[in-house]
């Protein structure tokens, strides 16, 4: 029984979450920063050829998703 209300609660955040980025797209909210183009990020561009490798974005979302793992190993406990 206690893991239904475990499952509960990381489904009310779940929910939460996706609701509060859900509003922010559909208001037409702009991002403040575009992912995908962020300073830092590897950029060659040549004549016939051009390499992009987006480092800093890949350690934004990877911080952004350790955070929500962690939020939701939290209210597991």
């Amino acid at each position: 029984m206690e893991s239904m209300r475990e499952l509960g609660k990381v489904l009310l955040v779940v929910g939460i979450v996706l609701a509060g980025v859900g509003a922010l797209l559909a208001f037409g909210a702009k991002p403040p920063v575009r992912l995908g183009r962020l300073p830092g990020d590897i950029a060659y561009h040549r004549r016939h050829f051009s390499f992009y490798f987006p480092v800093v974005t890949c350690l934004v979302l990877s911080v952004a998703l350790t955070l929500i793992l962690w939020i939701i190993n939290f209210f597991r406990r």
